[in-house]
């Protein structure tokens, strides 16, 4: 269709034949951008005058939670490490899942079309659901606490950790699987010793990066009742305790950033 309307320029060649010179659809591509962007604009009913108008209102929280209220510090240490211990363990484990379940959804490693299909969409299926809406039904399966955020956690590490991991083994070297099966050694075996190697440096550094992400996370589980300092924050901002909410987020935004450093320092090591 792009053609019928825009027919590619012919480039004649020195022996007398013609070429079709291949067209940029980068026009084509800006046009259907502009497009959809106008729609969105519609859709959302965005107005840049509103913006304007109203964005001083920004800043009436954050004059309200300045200065913070130092004594809300002994009630957040609790839930602070709640929500750390709920990040560490749902980490950990859906990390330590991701392996088997990257190994099945691995094309170049399992021939069985159905197995590794199966895997792809199962973790596909996790990460469409958002993890709000995991914690939202692990509280309905075991109750209200940091069980269900842990729940959550986990899921979310499963599918985001499996999914960069089997795209991992997908593109690493084969010729030392194959040298492996070819001594004898099983398929399992052979990626124990030929490809897990190879992947272990990302993967670590993956499981790192979600890790950090998932203390971030972890901090709004409590709106759905999954425990953590995400309780407090939801119960400071409904009860417009702004000074309150503002010392959260200050420790949570130390916490986080030490937790960052630490990883950043235990990624290098690994790359």
């Amino acid at each position: 269709m792009y053609d019928k309307f825009f027919p590619p320029k012919k480039i004649v060649l020195p022996n007398g034949k013609s070429i079709a010179e291949r067209r940029s659809r980068f026009p084509l591509a800006v046009v259907l951008f502009l497009v959809a962007l106008y729609v969105s604009l519609q859709f959302t009913g965005f107005d840049p005058q509103t913006i304007v108008k109203r964005w001083q209102q920004f800043f009436v929280i954050i004059q309200a939670m300045i200065p913070p209220n130092w004594s809300h510090t002994s009630s957040i240490i609790k839930p602070l490490l709640d929500t750390l211990k709920m990040s560490l363990l749902g980490s950990f484990l859906g990390s330590l899942t991701a392996i088997p379940v990257a190994f099945l959804a691995s094309s170049n490693i399992l021939k069985s079309k159905l197995v590794h299909g199966l895997a792809k969409v199962f973790l596909t299926i996790l990460r469409t659901m958002p993890t709000l809406v995991t914690a939202l039904v692990a509280t309905f399966i075991f109750g209200l606490g940091t069980l269900a955020g842990t729940v959550a956690i986990y899921a979310f590490t499963l599918a985001y950790v499996g999914k960069l991991l089997y795209e991992q083994i997908e593109n690493t070297d084969m010729k030392a699987f194959e040298a492996m099966e070819s001594l004898g050694m099983n398929r399992l075996q052979a990626f124990r010793y030929a490809i897990f190697p190879q992947v272990l440096p990302n993967y670590l550094s993956t499981a790192l990066f979600c890790f950090e992400g998932n203390v971030r996370y972890a901090a709004i589980l409590g709106y759905v009742g999954a425990g953590g300092i995400g309780l407090l924050l939801h119960e400071g901002l409904g009860w417009r305790d702004y000074a309150s909410v503002g010392m959260i987020l200050l420790i949570l935004a130390l916490t986080v950033f030490l937790i960052e450093q630490i990883s950043e320092h235990f990624r290098k090591r690994f790359i």
